[in-house]
């Protein structure tokens, strides 16, 4: 076909999928284009709009760095990442709902104890975190891992000011005990903004949109014969709890910090200042065999 035109053209390069040795690259392929070009018919940009499009998407690329994924920043801003979750993690049972990873993980986490202080020479209110992880049948799991990693009470992650804080804070990788408990020290974290320095904050800024997240603290956990649980916790005090910038709050994963005077703490701790308390059990789903 010689003659194309803004409806035949569709056609045209869906045909062109024929040959796919992969079925699903096929499926993919084949929807991708088709709404892609039904997104161009509605919007019918101007040539000069189509070349910004472009240009957004290669300076989104260009800003990406290892410790910086701007793409994962998008793809949460616009609320991609919550539903890819959602449909690849339905809500059953009283499984730990999970939520977005966020673009602060890094693979490169510290090895710590249960009990160790993780936050460095990060500022904020000390905060004692605990609770249990078991399996979805009950069963307490051992030896499991968790990553964990947050924000400083002024709202900045460690990788973002690693020369300031001369090494790693608010981050650590821990080994759930023989009854699937964990327990750590760190700082209370506060509110924040994404990164409005690149593609995404002008985004935010031509949308209208307010860029910060409501505290909160992540985890992630993995487990033998269970799907990994990427999830977080939310402080319900947060003005921006039902407004977060990358829509990851869910009811069931929101609890309150308990205040304490100086004194002893859970963990026998004596403390010579006031400190804050929060727990949360988490529920692991297990793995479904067939799907993987």
């Amino acid at each position: 076909m010689r003659e194309l035109d803004e409806n035949s053209i569709t056609p045209a390069v869906i045909e062109r999928f024929a040959n796919a040795p992969n079925a699903r690259v096929k499926e993919v392929c084949t929807s991708l284009v088709k709404h892609l070009h039904d997104f161009v018919r509605d919007v019918r940009p101007t040539e000069e709009e189509w070349g910004f499009a472009i240009d957004f998407l290669t300076r989104t690329g260009q800003i990406c760095d290892d410790v910086r994924q701007e793409f994962v920043l998008l793809s949460d801003t616009l609320g991609v990442s919550t539903l890819v979750d959602s449909i690849n993690h339905p809500v059953h049972g009283d499984i730990t709902q999970s939520t977005v990873l966020g673009p602060f993980w890094t693979a490169q986490m510290p090895d710590c104890k249960m009990g160790d202080d993780i936050h460095g020479n990060m500022k904020g209110e000390p905060a004692y975190i605990y609770g249990t992880l078991r399996s979805e049948d009950g069963t307490p799991l051992a030896n499991a891992q968790m990553d964990v990693w947050h924000s400083d009470d002024d709202g900045f992650y460690d990788v973002q000011q690693m020369e300031k804080l001369g090494g790693p804070g608010g981050r650590g990788r821990f080994k759930t005990d023989s009854e699937g408990r964990y327990f750590f020290w760190s700082i209370k974290p506060t509110c924040y903004p994404v990164p409005t320095d690149g593609p995404v904050g002008e985004m935010l800024r031509a949308q209208g949109r307010h860029p910060m997240r409501p505290a909160h603290l992540h985890f992630i956990f993995t487990a033998a014969g269970h799907r990994r649980l990427v999830t977080h916790i939310f402080d319900p005090t947060d003005k921006y709890i039902d407004s977060d910038a990358v829509f990851g709050v869910k009811e069931s994963l929101i609890r309150e910090y308990k205040e304490h005077p100086p004194g002893k703490a859970p963990d026998g701790k004596v403390m010579n200042e006031p400190f804050v308390t929060i727990t949360y059990d988490f529920v692991m789903a297990k793995e479904d065999k067939k799907a993987a």
